[in-house]
């Protein structure tokens, strides 16, 4: 367990509101939340536990005297900022619920959630978000009355975070703010969260306090770090795991979140604060392994060969824990020499040697990067859940895991796989259901209390579960095979050359493939062959990189069965990302924007006659 910290009563009976009254009084001079001032500010700002409460006392009466009211939702699109973070707390000491909205999101996912939500205030981060929030003010189906702008530059005509914030501290009164947080019940609602929509509109999850500080406490229990660790806090807000990480744990175990306002600068920031936890979705990881991949394809062959047998090393005393047993004294010994001498200075220069506890969720983590990380002592401890579950389900942690697998049940959690092979699930965090439009909640679990999951998988003798895909994304090819996409796409991705892929066959005979090149490794691997390429499009033109996907695809389809081998593939230069829409912001392939943009070029795999790329 992390934490020995005194709780201010039994878990399912507290509010997050008391973890802050107690950080404040217990632990009021440790930091709770620093940032930059900007993007070149060579320090960090840091507020302390006492500062966040005076702050969040100060705003919480700044939004009441918006008219913001016990059970309004009020919306926000800013990025990892503290003006975001401290107007969650304010918000939901009000009684108010702050609702999240990706800063990716498309006009019509903005006016979706504008309208399902009822809210009449959001607060948005400049004049990029203003843009797309302006027109709901003059439409007559969306409640909205009020927008305040974050940077005051770019405010316009409307009002700002700051005068907000002043505006709170003239009127608030220290009995008023007492009095309202204490009346907030653990079943009354902290937060919804709308569902990125890797298909159709986004949904709202509704979660209340029981729910997080229930999951709050049980993940703390399964992980062991040192109290008050840092956070480096860079997934967006919108993400079920950051709030989690990054919002309820931090004030369940007064430690310190550290925002990194740039998603794309989190390796600097790693280097920089040299954390002991980092949690990376798989894409994440992915484009980490790609990197130090890169550095090391431009080593000497003899630096590269101590590299690689001081990786085996790591990767046989990984096994060894893996299976529950004891590291032989040999082995040991071994490990921590190739450890001090050879991946220790390389892990330092990353800021990637203290890490006591990694992890990744959200979708199946790519077996190759795994064991990738296992070989520099990284074990990534694959987690499972969802936002209708207030994050963790289950969980691997150093007390037991299965590499490839995302672990075991977390306490309270109750598993079943139904007929069709869907995971579902049970048990005190699951939510109560999603938000109807009149602000209702309809429920998603039967009579019994089981939510179906959308995630198909097993469990095995020993109680790990392994997830293959999910159920709306099965192929089912037209002689009636089921084919799971995800495994193999993560098959063909463990050649470094391929960054990215996409499977498509639904009611069709076979299998084919849009491939991405990654755009990290495949210049590096070029160039060690003496390619000049000006251009990504040029270098996949290039015979020789044909020739290595090519031998790529047919590796990954001498480990798959016959219907799951890609029979004909396109290969495609430019990256997928949130920007471009084909990845939800929390980096989820979105399948049908993917086919829908590249349908033509789907169909002409399965003309003749084909010639392949």
């Amino acid at each position: 367990m992390t934490t020995n910290l005194r709780l201010p009563g039994r878990p399912e009976e507290i509010t997050f509101s008391a973890l802050l009254a107690r950080n404040a009084a217990e632990h009021g001079d440790l930091p709770a939340l620093s940032w930059r001032a900007g993007p070149d500010a060579a320090g960090w700002t840091t507020l302390t536990w006492s500062e966040v409460r005076h702050k969040v006392a100060v705003l919480a009466a700044g939004y009441a005297a918006l008219g913001v009211g016990r059970g309004e939702h009020v919306l926000l699109m800013m990025g990892n900022r503290p003006e975001h973070w401290l107007s969650d707390l304010a918000l939901f000491h009000l009684g108010a619920v702050p609702v999240t909205v990706y800063g990716t999101s498309a006009p019509e996912q903005i006016a979706h959630i504008a309208r399902h939500s009822r809210a009449r205030v959001a607060v948005v981060e400049g004049a990029r978000e203003l843009a797309r929030w302006e027109p709901l003010l003059a439409a007559a189906d969306v409640p909205l009355e009020r927008l305040v702008v974050a940077e005051a530059a770019e405010a316009g005509r409307h009002g700002t975070y700051a005068s907000l914030y002043a505006s709170g501290a003239r009127i608030h009164r220290a009995d008023a703010f007492e009095k309202a947080w204490q009346e907030t019940r653990p079943e009354d609602p902290l937060t919804v969260v709308y569902t990125s929509g890797t298909t159709g509109d986004p949904k709202g999850v509704r979660l209340t306090h029981r729910n997080l500080i229930l999951q709050g406490v049980r993940l703390d229990r399964r992980v062991d770090l040192p109290e008050h660790a840092e956070h480096i806090c860079y997934l967006p807000f919108a993400h079920i795991a950051e709030r989690v990480l990054g919002i309820y744990l931090p004030l369940l175990r007064a430690s310190h979140v550290m925002l990194c306002a740039d998603p794309t600068a989190v390796s600097a920031a790693v280097r920089e604060l040299r954390p002991v936890q980092f949690f990376g979705v798989p894409r994440v990881w992915e484009k980490l392994a790609a990197s130090v991949r890169a550095v090391l394809a431009q080593l000497p062959e003899e630096q590269r060969s101590a590299i690689e047998a001081a990786n085996d090393l790591a990767r046989a005393r990984a096994g060894h824990h893996e299976r529950g047993e004891e590291v032989p004294a040999a082995l040991e010994a071994s490990y921590a020499s190739a450890k001090e001498r050879t991946l220790d200075p390389l892990l330092r220069f990353a800021g990637m040697d203290r890490l006591a506890w990694t992890a990744s969720a959200t979708a199946p983590m790519p077996i190759d990067v795994v064991r990738f990380w296992a070989g520099w002592g990284i074990t990534i401890m694959d987690a499972w859940g969802l936002t209708e579950t207030a994050g963790v389900c289950t969980l691997n942690s150093a007390a037991g895991f299965r590499l490839g697998s995302v672990g075991r049940p977390i306490e309270g959690v109750e598993l079943r796989i139904a007929e069709d092979g869907e995971v579902l699930t049970r048990g005190a965090t699951v939510f109560g259901g999603y938000l109807r439009p009149d602000g209702s909640v309809e429920s998603a679990s039967d009579t019994e209390g089981w939510f179906p999951t959308g995630d198909v998988g097993r469990i095995d003798e020993d109680g790990f579960l392994w997830i293959t895909d999910r159920k709306k994304e099965l192929i089912i090819t037209s002689n009636g095979k089921n084919v799971s996409p995800a495994l193999v796409e993560n098959t063909v991705k463990e050649h470094p050359l391929i960054g990215q892929a996409l499977v498509h066959g639904d009611g069709r005979s076979y299998l084919v493939a849009l491939l991405v090149l990654d755009a990290e490794l495949a210049p590096v691997w070029a160039a060690a062959r003496g390619i000049e390429a000006a251009s990504p499009s040029a270098l996949a033109e290039h015979p020789a990189v044909r020739e290595e996907i090519a031998r790529a695809v047919e590796a990954a389809n001498a480990r798959l069965n016959r219907t799951e081998q890609i029979k004909r593939y396109r290969l495609l230069t430019e990256e997928w990302g949130p920007e471009t829409g084909e990845l939800t912001p929390s980096l989820k392939l979105r399948r049908r924007v993917v086919r829908d943009k590249y349908g033509a070029l789907i169909d002409g795999l399965y003309e003749e006659p084909y010639e392949a790329v």
